[in-house]
């Protein structure tokens, strides 16, 4: 059985994030509104790391890539995911894996909102509170 949802709890997907450093208003404008939350905790998943890395190793040299690591790692708790999570996200019916996997993630971890620029992707997981970035205002101060 899941536990609840804790209504502090807010994960970020991996394409907010890479949209904030390449410069997406709109990704940066949430982060900087999400960082700025008193009593929530904010959390990413260390295959969204992953991710961000590999998308700009061919943008941006790796000094600038580690700036940017070193930063989210004090903004966020990186939560690292396991051979069972890769396993339950299989037996998620109809959806993107590398989705399944972030969902599976951020439910451990009693994540209520859920912060994307792919909606629909996860329309489907009703226990989360899924949130476009230019809707970030919907989590109060």
């Amino acid at each position: 059985m899941t536990a609840p949802t804790n209504k502090n709890n807010i994960f970020v997907d991996t394409n907010v994030l890479i949209g904030a450093w390449a410069d997406k208003k709109v990704d940066k404008d949430c982060l900087d509104y999400l960082f700025s939350l008193t009593g929530k905790r904010l959390f990413t998943s260390s295959l969204s790391i992953a991710q961000l890395v590999s998308v700009f190793q061919k943008k941006k040299d790796n000094a600038e890539i580690k700036t940017i690591v070193r930063y989210l790692l004090s903004k966020f708790t990186v939560l690292s995911f396991t051979d069972k999570d890769i396993e339950d996200s299989l037996s998620i019916e109809g959806a993107d894996m590398e989705d399944n996997i972030q969902y599976v993630i951020s439910r451990k971890f009693n994540c209520l909102h859920f912060i994307t620029n792919n909606k629909k992707d996860y329309n489907r997981f009703y226990i989360l509170n899924i949130i476009a970035p230019t809707q970030i205002r919907v989590i109060k101060r």
